[in-house]
């Protein structure tokens, strides 16, 4: 309901009136530009029928901007206690459309809160501090498909680029890229100026869209984390070093079933070429070959 929406105080007075300067140490940076915040909530639109979880609201000026766009249910997880008063004030005028967990994202089972609710997406200005953590985590549920549909979230730049990064763009190119797009389509929306937050960062965020791939190639999200944090750990090194923890002191035979030359480093080998890695190590781990894995072709 927009018309008791537009009843609530501004965001800066609501900030003032509870006390809520922005902690660093939760990692958070407000966002009063009500034109930027419609413009991230559209961004997850459709919503009409979408059970939205925002992460971090804070004061709520992103939670204010799902529920005007017509978002059928928010629910809004924040740990800081001193937001939850605010954010009850825009639960009183939303008619049960807003529900507000209390807790920390890293620890709350969100599947278990959305249960059988769909469409369920992830929409957030994140906080910089667990911003990568949040996102490892989804990537890495099962089973998969996920029980969101998408993911529209607010990183820092470079983080940005990281998540979207392919082989060619060596110095963003890492884990965060792999899994990301291993089980994802990734893309940057649009930048946002450190000026439109408060306290403004130091550097510019960009709003990334990750929308699930039905059918991403076959293999263990285990097995992958450790083998892309072995072989990016060790960048510089070649995979043949970098993976000697892993294959128990001699990677050359994963190497080569993975059709992977041992002199190659990490940033050279695409995501289909780190899945038949975690593949081989799954094949060497069980000591027989992998039948009906399922893969399907490259990303």
């Amino acid at each position: 309901m927009p018309g008791a929406l537009d009843q609530l105080p501004p965001l800066r007075e609501v900030v003032a009136a509870h006390g809520l300067d922005a902690k660093k140490s939760l990692g958070q940076n407000f966002l009063f530009d009500l034109n930027l915040t419609r413009r991230i909530a559209r961004a997850a639109a459709p919503l009409e029928n979408a059970v939205i979880i925002e992460i971090g609201p804070g004061p709520g000026g992103l939670t204010r901007a799902l529920l005007a766009e017509g978002a059928r249910k928010v629910v809004a997880i924040e740990r800081d206690e001193r937001c939850l008063s605010a954010l009850a004030e825009i639960a009183a005028c939303c008619n049960g459309r807003l529900e507000v967990v209390a807790g920390d994202a890293l620890s709350i089972d969100l599947a278990a809160i959305v249960g059988d609710a769909r469409p369920a997406r992830i929409c957030a200005n994140l906080p910089y501090n667990i911003a990568t953590a949040l996102l490892t985590r989804w990537l890495e549920t099962e089973p998969w498909p996920p029980w969101f549909d998408r993911l529209v979230l607010m990183f820092q730049r470079e983080v940005a680029e990281r998540i979207v990064a392919t082989p060619s763009q060596r110095a963003a190119y890492g884990r965060l890229a792999v899994l990301s797009n291993w089980r994802c389509e990734t893309r940057i929306l649009f930048d946002v100026s450190p000026s439109a937050f408060t306290p403004p960062p130091k550097v510019t965020s960009s709003l990334v869209e990750l929308i699930p791939r039905p059918r991403p190639l076959s293999c263990a999200a285990a097995v992958l984390s450790r083998v892309t944090q072995a072989a990016f750990g060790q960048r510089r090194k070649m995979l043949r070093q970098s993976l000697r923890s892993l294959a128990g002191g001699d990677a050359a035979e994963v190497l080569a079933r993975a059709g992977i030359a041992p002199t190659a480093r990490a940033e050279e080998i695409d995501v289909a070429g780190f899945v038949e890695l975690a593949r081989a190590f799954e094949d060497g781990r069980r000591g027989e070959p992998d039948e009906g894995s399922g893969r399907t072709d490259r990303p």
